[in-house]
């Protein structure tokens, strides 16, 4: 059996699959050129055709004997104004324009608005954004079924174009009935990640958890300002976070945008939780082969702030060069990973452990690489945490994750630096040192006198006793033996 070596790029790329990368061949060259997981949006087409994309993912295990990561993406509510009798109206700045309960098709006076919600919600001088933010409304009066408002930033508004309300908490569920049905499809499907949107407070994130019990692992995406003030409490129920820029960035002053990603970089970092950059990350290469300098520099903006992932979107799903984009974000990244101040930089978030065991093993283990020369750190792990808790210390040595659950490999797909390989369980302290160093020389992971850094819970195969750090040394006899 053919063996893959690990990539020794540490963070991870999330491509977004669509009808530019939905056939098995492309998945593979996209796969080849760097993607160490896939999304897949629910936000388009039809269940069936996602069911094959996660059969075309899934092949690729065989083909490259290592496990594969999905991300099945919920679309989330989506407010939208009705429609207008002549399919647009020109919005005047200064004008007045009325939002209502009545279904008749809207003028350039007043239009339906579908959300009994909003009405409740609303309070005088809060913004209702239209269209991605294109025009701005200013809320004057609000009575049970209307909202009068000011044009304050005017142009073309036609049919069902999308409403953000940016200032107050909606009190409308982050679950439409598609979505339940989405996530039902997903869970069945047996996909790794559930990405939820619309999260604004905990309370969404714990019926998500609810309703995937542990078949998944649930994705909040940070999208609205109201999870921004609330970020820890999601963080703490949520198995990780997604910076969703396109939406922060209609919500709020995109000069916000930059400063809030670092903050959520950052403390989901201090909390062990694997966090994905999004959004327009290399926008012009959907009809470009080549990126802009700045769209370069972002990218390596979130690998030097050590975001665990940074997404794709359109310019892998529907772009014209799916392929150059991932290649090239490999690129940007393995440049940045391989600055000599790269390690100094990702450092300066101080993720101090928790008073465990565990948290400080995982902590020594980073040290004990940075002072002893070590080739690699190897853990043991069947839920994963003690993989997270070490990819927390951002070591510098290659992180070779070890486990029986073939669900856990996969899932450690987004976390940084994690190689996870599914294995049989161990069962005792003398066979974990033999299958540790018979998998370090498999995967390229050490030569003839180099050290080891081991990482297991005794006893063997208990989830959450992580208790055990040994540093063994490699031989000239395990390699013959190999």
């Amino acid at each position: 059996m053919q063996y893959h070596k690990p990539r020794m790029r540490k963070v991870r790329i999330l491509a977004t699959l669509g009808p530019a990368s939905d056939t098995p061949e492309m998945i593979e060259k996209l796969f080849r050129a760097g993607a160490d997981a896939f999304r897949i949006n629910m936000s388009h087409g039809e269940q069936a055709d996602k069911a094959r994309l996660v059969t075309h993912i899934r092949a690729l295990e065989k083909a490259y004997n290592r496990p594969t990561t999905i991300l099945v993406d919920l679309q989330g509510p989506k407010l939208r104004v009705g429609t207008f009798a002549g399919g647009k109206v020109e919005l005047k700045t200064g004008a007045e324009f009325r939002l209502d309960t009545d279904k008749k098709a809207g003028d350039v006076k007043r239009v339906h608005l579908p959300h009994p919600e909003i009405f409740a919600a609303l309070e005088v001088d809060a913004r209702l954004l239209l269209d991605d933010g294109k025009l701005v409304l200013r809320v004057t009066e609000i009575g049970p079924d209307h909202i009068k408002t000011i044009v304050e930033v005017g142009g073309m508004l036609s049919d069902r174009k999308g409403l953000n309300v940016p200032d107050v908490v909606v009190p409308i569920a982050a679950l439409t009935e598609k979505d339940r049905s989405d996530l039902a499809f997903a869970l069945e499907q047996g996909v790794d990640w559930v990405a939820m949107s619309f999260v604004q407070r905990p309370e969404d994130v714990a019926e998500g958890k609810k309703l995937i019990g542990n078949k998944a692992a649930l994705l909040a995406k940070i999208e609205k300002p109201a999870a921004i003030g609330r970020l820890e409490e999601i963080l703490e129920l949520a198995d990780g976070v997604m910076v969703a820029r396109g939406d922060l960035g209609v919500e709020l002053p995109p000069e916000q945008v930059p400063r809030l990603q670092k903050h959520i970089v950052s403390m989901a970092r201090q909390m062990g939780k694997p966090v994905v950059v999004a959004t327009q990350m290399l926008e012009s290469m959907i009809v470009s082969p080549t990126p802009t300098r700045a769209e370069v520099s972002d990218v390596a903006t979130a690998i030097y702030d050590g975001a665990d992932a940074v997404m794709l979107s359109a310019e892998t799903a529907a772009g014209a060069w799916p392929i150059e984009a991932v290649s090239i974000m490999d690129r940007i990244a393995q440049q940045v990973e391989s600055d000599p101040d790269f390690f100094k930089r990702i450092h300066f978030t101080e993720t101090r452990p928790d008073a465990t065991t565990a948290d400080a093993l995982a902590e020594a283990s980073g040290r004990i690489a940075d002072t002893v020369e070590t080739s690699a750190i190897i853990c043991f792990t069947s839920s994963g945490s003690t993989a997270r808790r070490i990819s927390r210390e951002r070591p510098s040595v290659p992180l070779l994750v070890l486990t029986a659950s073939k669900s856990t490999a996969r899932r450690l797909g987004l976390l940084w630096g994690a190689f996870a390989v599914p294995t049989k369980d161990i069962g005792s302290f003398e066979e974990m040192v033999a299958k540790g160093k018979r998998m370090a020389l498999r995967y390229s992971l050490g030569s003839a006198g180099a050290r080891l850094i081991m990482m297991a819970g005794v006893p063997f195969g208990t989830p959450g006793s992580t208790n055990v750090l040994h540093v063994v040394r490699l031989t000239g006899d395990e390699l013959k033996g190999h």
